[in-house]
C-alpha cells in the first residue's frame, strides 16, 4: 500500500511539473517607425503681381470717341494697334469714326470651350456563354505543379517550449529590431532638418550699373531699352503737356529702334506727329518716333534695337528733331527713366 501511494504521489508530481513546463510563449508586438513627409507650401501672390495683375484688370475695355479724336490717337492713348481696333469693332474704314461712338480698346475675351455632353450607348452582350466550373483537371499541369510545390515550401509555424534560453533570445531580438527603428527615426529627422539649399539668382548688370528704384516684377517690363538717337535733349516730359522727350537732330540723321519689337504704325495721319512710327514691344509697352522725314519701315514688320527706321526731318514740326515716346498700357511715361544713362 505504502508503495502504491508513493507512485500515485510521484505521478501527481511530474503532472503539476509538465502543465508547469507549457507555459505560452511571450508575444512582443513590433511596429514599424512612424515616416512622417513633409508637403511643400503652396506658392504664394507676391504683392508685386498682385498689383500688376490688378492694374490690367483697372484698365476700360471700352472708349467713347470725343470730337478731335482719330482711330489713330485712340490707339495710341490705349496702347493698342489701330488695325486691331478696326478688327475689334468691326469697322470698314479707320478713318470713319463718329462722336459718342463706344469702341472697344481692349481685346474680346476667348470663348468659353463647350461643355462636354456625355453620351449613353446600349451595352450589347455576345452571343450565350457556356460556364463551367473550374476543377484541377482544367488547369494546365505546369501551374498545378508550381502550386503544390509553393505550398510545399511555406515555412510551418514554430513552436518553442518556454525556456529561460529562448525567452532571452526572443529580447534580444527586440532590442535589435528596436535600435534599428530609432537609428532610420534619426536619419529621417537629420534629412529634414537639414537646410534648404540657396539658389542664387543673377541680376541683369544693366539694371544693377543703372541704380535707379525701378524693379523689373515681370516679363511685361522686362524692356531693354536704347537711346533712339544721338543729339542731345532740348525738352523734357512734362506730364499733361509733353508726353515725350524731344531730341535735337539733323535732316536726315537716323532715327533708331529704341527696343526690339513690331511696327504696329508707319504714316501720318496722327496730326501734331508729322510722319510717325510706332512700335509695340510687348503687351505692356509701345515707343513713338515723330517728325520724321522718311520712314524705312512698314506696318507689321519687325524691327531690332538699334535699327534704323527712319530718318529725322520737322514734318509737323517747327524745327528739325526727334519727339520720342514710351508708353505703358497707352499712358505716356518718362522715356529718360526708362532709358539707359548716357
Amino acid at each position: 500500500m505504502k508503495l502504491l501511494a508513493r507512485c500515485a504521489f510521484l505521478s501527481v508530481v511530474v503532472s503539476l511539473a509538465g502543465c508547469a513546463s507549457r507555459q505560452p510563449a511571450p508575444v512582443v508586438e513590433r511596429r514599424a517607425p512612424l515616416v512622417v513627409l513633409e508637403t511643400s507650401p503652396a506658392p504664394v501672390e507676391t504683392p508685386a503681381a498682385a498689383a500688376a495683375a490688378t492694374a490690367a484688370e483697372s484698365r476700360p475695355s471700352a472708349y467713347v470717341v470725343k470730337k478731335g479724336d482719330t482711330l489713330y490717337s485712340i490707339a495710341l492713348d490705349h496702347g493698342q494697334s489701330y488695325r486691331d481696333l478696326t478688327a475689334w469693332n468691326g469697322l470698314e474704314d479707320p478713318n470713319k469714326i463718329k462722336v459718342g461712338q463706344q469702341l472697344r480698346v481692349l481685346p474680346p475675351a476667348p470663348p468659353e470651350a463647350p461643355t462636354p455632353v456625355a453620351v449613353t450607348q446600349p451595352v450589347t452582350l455576345p452571343a450565350a456563354l457556356e460556364v463551367r466550373p473550374l476543377t484541377a483537371a482544367a488547369l494546365p499541369a505546369a501551374a498545378t505543379q508550381a502550386n503544390s510545390d509553393k505550398l510545399k515550401r511555406e515555412p510551418r509555424a514554430l513552436k518553442r517550449p518556454y525556456s529561460e534560453e529562448t525567452l532571452a533570445a526572443l529580447r534580444k531580438a527586440d532590442a535589435a529590431y528596436a535600435a534599428g527603428a530609432v537609428a532610420a527615426g534619426a536619419a529621417g529627422a537629420a534629412v529634414a532638418d537639414a537646410p534648404e539649399a540657396k539658389v542664387e539668382t543673377k541680376v541683369d548688370a544693366k539694371v544693377e550699373a543703372r541704380g535707379d528704384a525701378r524693379t523689373v516684377t515681370a516679363t511685361e517690363d522686362a524692356v531693354d531699352w536704347g537711346w533712339p538717337a544721338g543729339g542731345k535733349l532740348i525738352n523734357n516730359f512734362v506730364e499733361g503737356s509733353n508726353k515725350g522727350i524731344d531730341i535735337a537732330a539733323k535732316l536726315g540723321d537716323p532715327v533708331l529702334s529704341a527696343a526690339a519689337g513690331k511696327v504696329v504704325y508707319s504714316g501720318s495721319s496722327l496730326r501734331g506727329y508729322g510722319k510717325l512710327v510706332i512700335v509695340k514691344h510687348n503687351a505692356a509697352f509701345l515707343s513713338a518716333y515723330a517728325h520724321n522725314s522718311q520712314l524705312l519701315v512698314k506696318e507689321g514688320q519687325s524691327v531690332a534695337k538699334g535699327q534704323k527706321i527712319a530718318e529725322a526731318g520737322s514734318s509737323d514740326a517747327d524745327q528739325t528733331m526727334l519727339h520720342f515716346e514710351i508708353r505703358r498700357q497707352g499712358k505716356p511715361v518718362d522715356p529718360v527713366k526708362q532709358l539707359p544713362s548716357r
